[in-house]
């Protein structure tokens, strides 16, 4: 499933080519025929990313809400190769000779701006917001979510009620760079721990948003000059590497179940 980074760039990207001109809607596949009709060729205002969710609002007219789930994907595509879209194709969205189809989401639909507000409300705080470290108050949302929950601190971390956006690649890397076992239950971490988390993934999902991809290994660990110069194979600290050699100490990466999805970790890196 694309993690908050991957719903970020995919809003800056959209809100760039269609916000503040009419867009042309449609739905090949059909399935979201009726209410294409109602927003074709109305203005767009803004695209607009809450975690894991997309947020398209127009002008005098419902917003459509996405939720890309496990298979869900945008492609974009520009003159002169507009390809016909497949009969799979959910969503289009066309302007100014570009245009985005959407293919396999688990959610496309309109909803109004209460239920916009509902869905933005359930979520717990997004390190990709702009007051993500301006304001004492998302860090504090965050460590008291964390403090209610004595689950595993790999699971809370995938509770998008207690942090927007993160998912399975960001949590095991995030807490393997604080050096926080995975399975240690969520209350016990202390407030500076649960900053350090924070302030982490904020880090991280904000150089997600910049490169593309995940990069978490500092390149002096893996003998790169730079971010950027990192080969995909080095690009990750711990997820996937069971049994492979820890990056800065060698010891062998351990792996176990962690809120319903596996989770991996330095057993010497991440002590407790």
């Amino acid at each position: 499933m694309p993690e908050g980074h991957t719903i970020h760039r995919i809003a800056r990207a959209h809100r760039r080519h269609f916000a503040g001109r009419p867009v042309a809607v449609s739905s090949p596949q059909g399935r979201f025929g009726a209410e294409s009709r109602v927003l074709d060729g109305r203005v767009l205002e803004d695209v607009e990313a809450a975690g894991k969710h997309l947020f398209y609002h127009w002008a005098d007219a419902p917003s459509i809400h996405v939720h890309l789930g496990l298979i869900g994907k945008f492609r974009t595509h520009r003159e002169p190769d507009l390809p016909v879209p497949g009969p799979q194709t959910r969503l289009v969205l066309a302007a100014n000779g570009i245009a985005a189809h959407l293919t396999g989401p688990m959610t496309c639909r309109l909803c109004d701006p209460e239920e916009v507000t509902e869905v933005i409300d359930s979520l717990g705080p997004d390190p990709l917001a702009g007051d993500a470290l301006r304001s004492a108050r998302p860090v504090r949302r965050f460590a008291a979510a964390l403090a209610g929950r004595r689950l595993p601190v790999a699971a809370a971390m995938l509770d998008q009620g207690v942090i927007a956006g993160v998912g399975n690649v960001y949590r095991s890397e995030i807490l393997f760079l604080c050096g926080i076992h995975p399975l240690r239950p969520a209350a016990s971490l202390t407030e500076a721990e649960a900053g350090e988390v924070w302030a982490t993934a904020v880090h991280q999902l904000r150089h997600g948003v910049r490169v593309g991809r995940i990069v978490t290994v500092e390149p002096a660990d893996v003998g790169a000059r730079s971010r950027r110069a990192v080969p995909e194979e080095l690009r990750l600290y711990v997820y996937k590497r069971a049994g492979e050699p820890c990056r800065r100490c060698g010891t062998a990466i351990a792996a176990g179940p962690a809120g319903g999805r596996a989770a991996w970790w330095c057993p010497s890196c991440q002590h407790g």
